[in-house]
């Protein structure tokens, strides 16, 4: 699956993450009455590039995967209520919990292969791949940039699905033509099950999903506009949701019978998890593609205060008169030369009583300028907001192309704008 075309917030824009979902919950809820296993919820959105998402357990095609610290509490829990459902089919407690364990393995193997397809035909695009996360209930692929046009889009998502479904047909090759029997059998047949129901599930036409990814394809080939393809697929992926938690109470509602088994209770939350993160994938596109529009109108020289420059020795009340007759906002104080060398800060001369600024000189309220605080006024977007997380503070000096003053930059006027307030 490929949740929502964009990050939200604690992922910078630009990056795309893609996913799948895994069937382990719900295989081991219905296996034991025989039933077929039910897809898993949707994976999370990416963590910060610079964070450590895991542990590094490979770099197959050159690509890191980590897995993450809870997939190993969450794996052995899978192991134990799989093994309890192996009863009828394995003899012996200690056989059942290694058949439990292979199968998890393999399961998140066959994850692993379904986001190396999204991974290979990315990188086929000429987009770059980060890494791939394996998590408790599924694994996502983090791809740096978008997809160039609708098409590209399209088949990068569909690889995952594609991929699981093939794997699903040759485990019944392998059934067709060797006849196994015993564990092998019982494994295969769980990895067709699993695999089948992680291809149809990540073709629901709903943002996180791959399906919502090529549903966005779709609607921006039509409009022209990747931003509308978002955000139509993001309300489709919320439709699931409601969808996912509507249709077991719907059916138990028809049943006329208001108390379930134990079983359809656990698959029931399950369904309540699944619908959750489709809901929290899809909202956080949402708000991402609100974001992107927001980015052309971030420009510095819009968002630049006007500027006098002062000396260090000046009384900071005196400094504070000449703005307001200047009609400036800032006070850059410069050397014997003119040469900026620190921004006042607000903050500090607004915490200053009144009554003893003009005995406070406007120098000791500023901090100096770094050569990472001077930005240029041409900055806009995306550039900007880098520029600024690069180097955190709340006054920036701008400068013209020609290295003269062109205004201070605030920070929370960035934040404002940012905000769309």
């Amino acid at each position: 699956m490929i949740p929502g075309g964009q990050p939200p917030q604690d992922q910078e824009p630009g990056s795309t993450p893609t996913g799948s979902t895994t069937p382990v919950s719900a295989a081991q809820g219905n296996a034991r009455n025989g039933g077929t296993p039910r897809a898993g919820p949707a994976r999370q959105d990416p963590p910060p590039p610079d964070s450590r998402p895991g542990i590094v357990i490979g770099r197959p095609l050159g690509i890191p995967v980590y897995v993450s610290p809870y997939w190993f509490l969450i794996a052995a829990l899978f192991v134990v209520f799989y093994a309890s459902s192996l009863k009828g089919s394995v003899h012996g407690s200690t056989m059942r919990y290694v058949v439990a364990a292979a199968f998890v393995v393999l399961l998140y193997l066959s994850v692993l292969i379904h986001e190396l397809s999204h991974c290979v035909v990315a990188r086929a695009f000429g987009l770059p791949v980060r890494r791939i996360l394996l998590y408790p209930l599924g694994g996502f692929s983090e791809i740096e940039q978008e997809p160039q046009t609708p098409a590209r889009e399209f088949l990068v998502s569909g690889a995952g699905p594609l991929l699981s479904l093939v794997l699903a047909a040759l485990g019944y090759a392998v059934i067709v033509t060797l006849e196994p029997a015993g564990i092998p059998r019982i494994l295969i047949d769980q990895l067709i099950l699993a695999n089948v129901l992680v291809g149809i599930f990540n073709l629901l036409p709903g943002l996180p999903l791959d399906g919502g990814r090529m549903l966005r394809a779709g609607v921006w080939k039509l409009t022209g506009k990747s931003g509308t393809g978002t955000i139509a697929a993001a309300w489709a992926g919320r439709a699931i949701a409601v969808a996912l938690l509507a249709v077991p109470f719907g059916l138990e509602l028809s049943n006329g019978n208001g108390s379930g088994s134990g079983t359809d209770v656990v698959n029931v939350l399950w369904l309540g998890v699944i619908a959750a993160f489709i809901w929290v994938g899809a909202g956080q596109s949402i708000r991402v593609t609100r974001v992107r529009e927001r980015l052309p109108g971030l420009q510095a020289r819009r968002l630049a205060r006007r500027a006098i420059p002062i000396p260090a020795s000046l009384p900071l009340a005196e400094a504070i008169r000449r703005a307001d007759a200047a009609q400036a906002r800032a006070l850059v104080i410069v050397d014997h030369q003119d040469t900026p060398i620190a921004i006042v800060n607000e903050t500090a001369v607004i915490a200053t009583p009144e009554q003893r600024r003009p005995w406070i000189e406007a120098g000791a309220l500023a901090r100096t300028l770094d050569p990472s605080l001077v930005l240029s006024a041409d900055l806009s977007g995306m550039a900007l907001i880098e520029a600024v997380r690069r180097a955190p503070a709340s006054e920036y000096l701008l400068i013209e192309p020609s290295g003269q003053v062109f205004g201070v930059l605030a920070t929370s006027d960035l934040d404002h704008a940012f905000a769309g307030t």
